[in-house]
């Protein structure tokens, strides 16, 4: 027998699917927004870029810019009585 697989991003080909005019790459205005600490935003994966990207229990999560670090956000998520802080890249937050 062999062991299954529990990588990243097992289990994922359906959750981060794009429809039909999603694909390709990301768009300009998605990249350039800008967040400010307080706003709040929806953790939304896309699949075609690889750098940055949370985890896949976070999709679809809404959570609370707290910080910028680099390029990069740091936001934090309320999962049950406990909040995560992710750091997330804006292609994968809206």
């Amino acid at each position: 027998m062999v062991r299954r697989s529990k990588g990243y991003r097992s289990r994922t080909r359906t959750l981060f699917r794009k429809q039909a005019r999603e694909k390709g790459k990301v768009g300009l205005s998605r990249l350039l927004r800008t967040y400010n600490p307080g706003d709040k935003v929806k953790i939304r994966i896309d699949s075609s870029v690889h750098k940055g990207m949370p985890h896949r229990r976070y999709h679809g999560r809404v959570g609370i810019v707290k910080a910028r670090r680099g390029r990069s956000y740091v936001i934090e998520v309320a999962e049950g009585k406990q909040t995560r802080t992710l750091i997330a890249r804006p292609e994968h937050i809206e």
